[in-house]
């Protein structure tokens, strides 16, 4: 899996006005926890070009004054009209204690449903899985090659070593249904992580009072 490197300032100042003043001068205020204390931090909000706007999975190296550790992006808030990111919410890993995170997916195979006209749907964009930091897979390979219509890949059906997947057994993964089928079935909006765009800079102080309130309260 690959790493991105981000570098970060520690927060003196903990509060609404403070975090005002960091996303006024182009800064994301963050957090990091998981380990043996809580540290507020401050980034710019460029670190996230490789963590957030893209399909791929990542761990990331947190270099906060000095003090380096490794970490994944927990949680993370955008502004509800702008969509710039208001705060960011860091897990702390270890490589002897599993983590858990969101993999992409990655489709493989020609399905002979599909080339006798049947359509493909991916139900799942990713996975969650489990495992050390050095065992987690940068995606999950779903072979298709042997799918008909009206055939699936489930969860249950993927095996990889060393890792636990955490989603329900059941779920369908991707699906092979005749054209009419696949027309006629309902829209699946599944929410994928880091699909989206960072938007222009403004304020909306009522909306992103909202959004504050949130972050206020774990920094309490």
């Amino acid at each position: 899996m690959k790493k991105v490197s981000v570098s970060g300032s520690p927060r003196e100042n903990v509060g609404k006005k403070d975090a005002r003043r960091l996303r006024r001068e182009g800064f994301v205020p963050c957090v990091v926890y998981g380990g043996k204390e809580q540290v507020q931090f401050y980034t710019s909000g460029k670190s996230f070009k490789d963590i957030v706007y893209t399909p791929d999975a990542c761990l990331v190296e947190l270099n906060i004054d000095g003090k380096k550790m490794e970490a994944v992006l927990q949680d993370i808030q955008f502004h509800p009209v702008t969509e710039r990111i208001l705060h960011a919410d860091f897990l702390e890993i270890f490589q002897d204690k599993p983590v858990k995170m969101a993999v992409p997916i990655r489709v493989v195979g020609d399905s002979p449903g599909v080339i006798a006209g049947g359509k493909l749907l991916v139900k799942r964009r990713r996975l969650e899985v489990m495992a050390l930091p050095g065992d987690l897979p940068s995606e999950v390979e779903i072979d298709i090659s042997a799918l008909e219509i009206g055939d699936s890949v489930m969860v249950r059906e993927i095996s990889i070593d060393k890792v636990t997947l955490v989603d329900p057994e059941n779920s369908v993964i991707v699906i092979v249904k005749s054209a009419r089928a696949a027309m006629m079935a309902p829209v699946d909006l599944e929410e994928e992580e880091g699909a989206e765009v960072e938007g222009e800079e403004g304020e909306g102080e009522g909306e992103e009072g909202a959004a504050e309130g949130s972050e206020e309260a774990k920094e309490e």
